[in-house]
């Protein structure tokens, strides 16, 4: 693994190894049904969304009220597309592919 976040550990490599055996749509929301609040699925939920309008060049006036999000939250999650660990890149990219191949 070339990337180690700084809150790596042992719970955290369980974590990842645990949605890493996941097969399919309904085991993940089974699993994030038991694991997180229906807020922190929504937090979650509504970052993904924000990060994938910023990445087609949404202006943040159109993402917030497209979504909600406060303009702090489009903030943070601009700056993960722009400075971070390309993770909602890498997702984006696979998405965009993935919807590109149905069609």
């Amino acid at each position: 693994m070339d990337f180690t976040p700084h809150w790596k550990d042992s719970n955290s490599d369980l974590l990842v190894q645990a949605i890493l055996t996941l097969d399919s749509a309904e085991e993940v929301y089974r699993l994030l049904d038991d694991l997180c609040t229906i807020n922190e699925i929504k937090a979650m939920a509504q970052r993904i969304k924000v990060a994938q309008l910023l990445f087609i060049d949404t202006t943040y006036n159109e993402v917030a009220h497209e979504t909600g999000a406060s303009t702090a939250t489009i903030s943070r999650v601009k700056r993960c597309l722009n400075y971070g660990a390309d993770g909602y890149k890498k997702v984006l990219i696979k998405m965009q592919k993935e919807q590109e191949n149905e069609t």
